[in-house]
């Protein structure tokens, strides 16, 4: 039996209750106050979960939201106190990891009031993740994670992965009944900051159906956050037209006070209209508040049309813009339109199952409690022809609570790990590679061509090695190095030994590079190696480099669990 564990968090000053959610806000504020603190929470960091997400629309310039989206952000020191973002208060700013461990604390202190005598860095435990999340957002929130108190084995676990595990709970022994061989399922996943996308075949073993990832998506950032921003707009001009411009901070306040909007607006019995009020700031406005009343039909065409427009088939996102100077903050993508992200990313890779069709859709995260969202993806995707022959893409349903969706299938999937029950296979979601200086002559200010090297393919299995067939390459010993390493969810069709000279810009994506001194050799120089990969069972790829001249051995290790494998 899954269930899901209330979380006590504080909602209003002095007033505690258990909600089946945490909202990943946090409130950067004195906690020595007891009407601010909930008793066996640790606030070492601020004041986590709901009354954070209340009060971002009165001190935005306080309130740390999207940490998760911000350890993706390869801009930014993801180590360093850098939230909240465009807060000008130093004493009020930590890190995107320590935002992370602060969540993760509050989750296990809730564990601990209602299992004292079971402690958590005992239980079988699994984080889930974006299945976009690269390297290092995986190792930052393993570190988080440990920080927090996690056990030292714990999981990762793609979210659409764990919201199909839900689904297959969801069906008992009967989820086979619903599918065949060569169906292909695409888990579309849009949440607050993004939208994530994996595309799952059914295949056939010893006369079974077995389900197997094809591919994993781009990490989007797109999502409910953009939808909240996009409704501040509309707001800021409903203002506008009665007379009342908003300055800087009321339009931040503005944003968090549409996000409630929206989520008012879009349940399935929502009212016709919200309430919209921000608080007086300036001379003119110290103690007041300017109201106006947000229309549910304005929200869903906005929100409909603007983020899941009727597209073509071969409709592809907008370009990226060709401004020199653009504000720093999240990697946003430039196109909103989640329809054509989806469009492309089926383009790259429907080709990998064997109708070339989808012909299932299961959805998940909150955004989609809107019946509007679903059924526009769904006339969407019918119009491309990518449905095998049939009228329109058949709907996984089943699922009663998208918002749950993720940790109840996280947790089935601990079970059926240690009960034999059915496992979603596809092995590593990327190819990765390592990068090797190309020799030849030196020619003033311009660095020696890169080239990158594969070492591990696409889909190779946790717990299997193999040798990398290429030619010899040197490693350097005995000093301080940079070894630079790359993935791609693009290239799926190259092997171990494959040697790109060149590749487009966005096939590739670099990792931060490992800085470390291996162990000198009897040699000085460049000692000539072979490479050996293996992934183990805990989803950490080590890198052999064998010298070809000795016995010697140097061993690189690089986390590349993207979930828990098969």
């Amino acid at each position: 039996m899954v269930a899901v564990l209330p979380i006590p968090q504080l909602v209003a000053p002095g007033t505690v209750e258990r909600r089946l959610s945490l909202p990943s806000f946090l409130w950067r504020t004195d906690t020595s106050d007891a009407a601010l603190q909930v008793s066996g929470i640790r606030s070492s960091f601020g004041v986590c979960g709901e009354y954070a997400r209340r009060i971002a629309s009165e001190q935005p310039e306080r309130v740390i939201a999207a940490a998760k989206s911000w350890l993706c952000h390869q801009d930014v020191d993801r180590q360093s106190p850098v939230l909240p973002w465009e807060s000008e208060e130093p004493e009020a700013k930590i890190s995107p990891v320590q935002a992370t461990t602060a969540y993760l604390m509050h989750l296990i202190d809730a564990w601990h009031l209602q299992f004292p005598d079971s402690p958590f860095a005992s239980q079988k435990v699994v984080l889930t993740v974006p299945a976009s999340f690269d390297l290092d957002a995986r190792e930052l929130t393993r570190v988080a994670a440990i920080e927090a108190g996690f056990p030292d084995d714990f999981l990762f676990l793609e979210e659409p992965q764990a919201a199909l595990y839900n689904w297959i709970h969801s069906q008992g022994d009967q989820w086979r009944s619903h599918l065949k061989k060569n169906d292909s399922l695409l888990v579309c996943d849009v949440g607050g900051g993004t939208t994530d996308l994996t595309l799952v075949e059914v295949i056939e073993e010893a006369g079974e159906l077995q389900l197997r990832r094809l591919a994993v998506g781009k990490h989007l950032l797109v999502g409910g956050d953009n939808m909240d921003l996009t409704l501040a707009h509309v707001a800021s001009q409903l203002f506008h037209a009665q007379g009342t411009k908003l300055n800087a901070w009321q339009s931040t306040s503005l944003w968090h006070s549409c996000r409630l909007a929206k989520e008012a607006l879009l349940k399935p019995t929502s009212p016709s209209s919200y309430p919209l009020t921000v608080l007086g700031r300036g001379s003119k406005l110290i103690g007041g508040t300017v109201s106006i009343s947000l229309e549910r039909s304005i929200v869903e065409s906005t929100l409909v049309d603007g983020f899941f427009p009727r597209v073509g088939r071969e409709d592809r996102p907008i370009a990226e813009s060709e401004l020199g100077f653009q504000e720093m903050g999240l990697p946003f993508e430039t196109d909103s339109a989640i329809t054509r992200h989806i469009a492309a990313f089926l383009a790259d890779h429907l080709s990998e199952s064997t109708q070339q069709c989808v012909t299932h859709l299961l959805f998940n995260g909150g955004v989609f409690n809107a019946d509007s969202f679903r059924t526009r993806l769904i006339q969407t995707i019918t119009d491309w022809g990518v449905t095998g022959g049939a009228s329109s893409p058949q709907v996984l349903g089943g699922v009663e609570d998208l918002d749950q969706s993720v940790a109840c299938g996280a947790s089935y999937y601990v079970w059926a790990k240690h009960h034999g029950g059915i496992r979603i296979r596809g092995g590593t979601a990327r190819s990765y590679y390592v990068g090797i200086e190309s020799s030849g002559p030196a020619i003033p200010g311009i660095p020696r061509p890169l080239h990158a090297l594969c070492v591990v393919p696409h889909g190779m299995e946790e717990g299997t090695e193999c040798a990398v067939q290429s030619k010899e390459v040197g490693i350097r010993t005995g000093k301080p190095a940079r070894f630079r390493f790359f993935s791609s969810t693009m290239r799926t069709q190259d092997q171990p030994g494959v040697l790109l000279r060149s590749w487009d810009e966005d096939e590739l994506s670099e990792t931060s590079p490992m800085e470390t001194e291996l162990p000198a050799s009897e040699s000085n120089g460049l000692i000539p190696v072979r490479f050996h990969s293996k992934v183990t069972e805990l989803g950490v790829l080590e890198l052999s480099c064998k010298s070809t001249r000795s016995d010697a051995m140097w061993k690189l290790e690089l986390q590349v669990r993207e979930q828990s494998g098969d």
